[in-house]
């Protein structure tokens, strides 16, 4: 597990998709490891962030304004892009099927939360297997440790916001708490480690 304060670059890792997940203080986290995303930015992304049921999102919007690639608020059935960025819509559980498409569900909540990250990180486990990463993020509860686990498990890249530097550290404890990730990391670190991974497909 690499925590830190490490400056050497992070091993090549190529992957298919990345999953992350947060909630309170959970937009700004985001916000903060996506920031400088470049525009020829090829890796298909999917967020969980926690969300009232009852109020419209507007992650989309918020990110599509600041980032220099498409940004989507998940459909039924949607294709899973190269290069974009998705969004779970409240109210519903997010998953990705293994013909790399979405999927919308009212389920359950999962430790009250719907959408789960738990839910997303699991699919995302099953569908990619190895080839995808999952962050982690700043949270008040302990939804995504587990689904965390899952990738872990795939054999898939596991990265934890550091919680002494998280909002509200119990996410990322319960994480900690369930497996070694592979990094735990501050924002900073997280940014730079999520810009160095490689599109699975690169040659």
């Amino acid at each position: 597990m690499k925590r830190a304060g490490t400056h050497h670059p992070f091993p090549l890792r190529r992957v298919e998709a990345v999953v992350l997940g947060a909630s309170a203080g959970g937009i700004d986290a985001l916000g903060a490891v996506l920031d400088g995303l470049p525009a020829g930015w090829r890796i298909p992304m999917a967020v969980v962030l926690h969300l009232p049921e009852s109020h419209d999102s507007h992650l989309a919007e918020i990110f599509a304004q600041r980032l220099p690639i498409p940004v989507h608020e998940a459909l039924d059935k949607m294709p899973m892009a190269d290069g974009c960025l998705y969004f779970a819509p409240p109210g519903y559980h997010l998953s990705i099927e293994r013909g790399r498409r979405f999927s919308l569900s009212c389920e359950a909540p999962v430790l009250y939360s719907r959408p789960s990250i738990d839910v997303l990180m699991a699919s995302a486990a099953d569908a990619f297997g190895p080839s995808v990463a999952g962050f982690l993020m700043t949270g008040a509860n302990e939804d995504g440790a587990e689904g965390l686990l899952r990738i872990h498990r795939a054999g898939g890249l596991t990265v934890v916001q550091d919680p002494t530097e998280a909002l509200v550290p119990t996410m990322p404890l319960a994480a900690i708490a369930r497996h070694t990730p592979d990094h735990v990391l501050p924002l900073r670190d997280l940014r730079t480690l999520l810009q160095q991974l490689e599109p699975a497909h690169a040659h």
